[in-house]
């Protein structure tokens, strides 16, 4: 998967549908329920693409609530086995139980974005699972300006 992703992102992909694919890419590869990639823009997170035809309940949000939020402020990865149990959950679908959060740091070190993945499973994320989206967040920050 990171192969494959890595030579896309880095042939030029650009734009939402190319996020899009890219979301597709990884929510297939890791059998997860839904992965969506969201831009720093003015103090908000703003979804540019997702997997799936279902749009998530928040699209666009201040980048200091939740666990997206989070990422962002500590500038590393946010692993929740149970969202149930974390007050700082903003639910993206209802049927999520598990999220992974990595901020997408540029190549001039600041926070550009976050890729996010989740999981109908409790404890659905593996160390394995965390060292990939890290690889692609990194990947992401040389693309994203």
């Amino acid at each position: 998967m990171l192969q494959e992703l890595g030579g896309f992102i880095l042939a030029g992909a650009k734009g939402p549908a190319a996020v899009k694919r890219m979301c597709e890419m990884i929510r297939a590869a890791r059998e997860w329920r839904w992965v969506g990639v969201y831009k720093l823009t003015r103090g908000d997170l703003v979804i540019i693409a997702g997997s799936g035809d279902d749009p998530p309940c928040y699209q666009q949000f201040p980048a200091t609530q939740g666990l997206c939020g989070a990422a962002v402020e500590a500038r590393e990865t946010i692993v929740v086995n149970d969202v149930r149990k974390d007050a700082r959950y903003l639910p993206t679908f209802h049927s999520t139980l598990s999220e992974i959060v990595v901020p997408v740091i540029s190549k001039s070190d600041r926070i550009v974005g976050v890729i996010t993945a989740e999981s109908d499973k409790v404890n659905a994320f593996s160390d394995e699972d965390r060292e990939a989206l890290e690889r692609v967040a990194m990947l992401l920050g040389r693309a994203f300006k």
